[in-house]
């Protein structure tokens, strides 16, 4: 097939471009939640280090400990993708990393929202909801206000763009 037939059996590509035309990154959690996660984490530790020696696990060292360790493995690698997830926007993609990095193509883009808790952003990161034109969704958290400005730009121009 012709490029120019595969581009006529569906709508025109979405097409962002950004200012100075430089991808933007930033971190996808705010530090307060970061701290949080990370209190939560040492928290669980302690207190179940703190049972341990009390001598209040009971039903076997093997199985409860082999339960919390798994528990902590879940904890500690969540805690790991919050600390260190980055979301990135460049002229082709917007991408996040986490427990499974995230893509969409902007090219494919149909629809865009941003959710946030107006007042808690400094908490809880607002987030851009994004659906392709095959329906496929995906979320992309950003605590950077740089980052947050560019997607609401990214849903303005989505919306002028895909209504014809």
């Amino acid at each position: 097939m012709s490029p120019g037939l595969v581009e006529a059996l569906g709508p025109p590509p979405f097409r962002f471009e950004l200012p100075g035309g430089q991808p933007l990154r930033g971190p996808a959690f705010s530090p307060a939640f970061k701290f949080i996660a990370t209190v939560l984490v040492a928290g669980t530790v302690g207190w179940f280090i703190q049972l341990w020696m009390a001598g209040k696990v009971s039903g076997g060292a093997v199985s409860i400990l082999s339960w919390f360790l798994a528990a902590l493995a879940l904890m500690g690698y969540t805690w790991w993708c919050i600390v260190r997830s980055v979301t990135q926007i460049d002229a082709d993609a917007i991408t996040q990393t986490w427990v499974w990095n995230k893509k969409m193509e902007l090219r494919e883009l149909a629809f865009g929202k941003m959710i946030r808790v107006r007042g808690f952003e400094w908490l809880v990161a607002p987030r851009l909801y994004v659906r392709t034109l095959t329906g496929k969704f995906t979320v992309f958290y950003a605590a950077d206000p740089r980052m947050i400005r560019e997607f609401e730009r990214l849903i303005v121009e989505l919306k002028a763009f895909r209504s014809f």
